[in-house]
């Protein structure tokens, strides 16, 4: 088996850092796996002094309330000095790790369209819930033939409206995933939740979070060519706002486990974003802005049930550019990394890194569209892509961060 390596987070803008990994994938099958850390998770405890307000004051300026300026203070940041370049200091003694020290201060136009467009490839108990895949655990099926990534046609907004990026910043340079709007229980029509991979929030085992999180629906919107996107304004590339994550979930075992290469903490590697805008906005939700919202399905069926799967996302990895929206539909297989964790979905399809988080929909429990899973691994090659199964563990972080914000109007 040959040595692995990440990939579906995305960085562009220079030669790829190819960090091979000398540690072998235990997948019992000969191919290379390539993790989607370039981002990785997020923390897992809702805490409400963290919140980030984007509300403007009447000079247009974003204000940080007195709480999140105490937080930072408790961390020895100073909020000044961090939204005037400090947080570009990735000493690991500043560098937040813990579930609860998620904190994210808007530095409003920090993401203009040449940021966004330079983000680049990195390269980079559990208990099995009773509903995991129905007895398909410990078990991997032949992978699957490849299929061709297809763009989505110019308009993403009329096509997939729940769809976009992610961009944050790592301390090897800005970074870019793929996300999707998804339903709040709390707020229905009303939702600022944005569904990704653990690994496009936070670094896993050996880091922490990453900061300036802010995500981009319909990110070129009219699927400018990346000549034609090096001239575009900020509403051009980003037509429906810059959303900043104003707090971020992921799974404990994704923090415990995520690693750069390979597999590792896979099975785990989802996480929840709630969002506020950048400048205050006109006082819709995300879902009213973008207009649509998926529910998430935290009882999808085993793979011998489930139909076809679309993934979707903007892969920046040769031979794509991270400009354009693609996407792949397949019947899934399974794909077990470790017996005792949860078997994953696998698909065929050529996305490449910047695909990470991205969306996966299949035919929901109760006959409708829903999301089912997010991009989280696939080969060094490209061909297919593997992503977790959503469940106790899924829905527990979901619940949590739609609960935090239940209060706000």
């Amino acid at each position: 088996m040959r040595p692995i390596r990440p990939l579906f987070a995305a960085r562009r803008g220079r030669s790829p850092r190819r960090r091979i990994s000398p540690v072998l994938a235990a997948v019992g099958m000969a191919t290379a796996l390539a993790l989607t850390t370039t981002a990785c998770g997020a923390g897992t405890e809702a805490d409400a002094s963290a919140e980030t307000s984007a509300a403007a004051a009447g000079d247009g300026k974003i204000q940080v309330p007195d709480n999140i300026r105490d937080r930072l203070k408790e961390h020895g940041i100073d909020i000044d000095k961090w939204k005037g370049g400090a947080w570009k200091n990735w000493d690991r003694d500043d560098w937040l790790r813990e579930a609860g020290d998620y904190i994210n201060p808007v530095i409003a136009d920090l993401w203009d369209p040449d940021r966004m467009r330079e983000a680049e490839d990195p390269d980079q108990g559990k208990g099995v819930d009773e509903n995991d895949l129905s007895g398909d655990q410990g078990v991997t099926d032949p992978e699957p033939a490849p299929v061709e990534a297809k763009a989505v046609p110019a308009g993403y907004h009329e096509n997939v409206p729940e769809a976009g990026k992610v961009f944050f910043d790592s301390p090897e340079g800005t970074m870019v995933c793929s996300a999707t709007v998804v339903e709040d229980p709390a707020h229905p029509g009303k939702s600022n939740l944005v569904w990704t991979a653990g690994h496009c929030v936070h670094a896993g085992a050996k880091g922490g979070w990453y900061r300036n999180i802010a995500f981009v629906p319909s990110y070129n919107d009219s699927a400018m060519s990346a000549g034609e996107s090096a001239n575009a304004t900020k509403e051009q590339v980003a037509p429906y706002g810059v959303w900043w994550g104003n707090w971020a979930q992921t799974s404990d075992q994704w923090i415990e486990q995520g690693g750069p290469t390979g597999g590792d903490g896979a099975s785990y590697d989802f996480a929840v974003i709630h969002v506020t805008p950048e400048k205050g906005g006109d006082g819709k939700s995300l879902e009213e802005t973008v207009g649509s919202a998926l529910p998430v399905d935290f009882n999808a069926p085993a793979v011998s049930e489930v139909g076809d799967i679309t993934a979707t996302g903007y892969p920046a990895a040769k031979p794509f550019d991270g400009e354009a929206m693609y996407q792949c539909t397949d019947q899934p297989g399974r794909l077990s990394l470790v017996k005792s964790n949860p078997t994953m979905y696998r698909i065929g399809c050529t996305m490449t890194g910047g695909s990470s988080g991205g969306g996966w929909v299949a035919t929901g429990s109760d006959g409708e569209p829903a999301l089912v899973s997010n991009t989280s691994i696939g080969p060094v090659t490209a061909g297919w892509l593997a992503g977790p199964h959503l469940g106790t563990e899924a829905k527990g972080i979901y619940d949590a961060v739609s609960k935090k914000y239940a209060a706000q109007q």
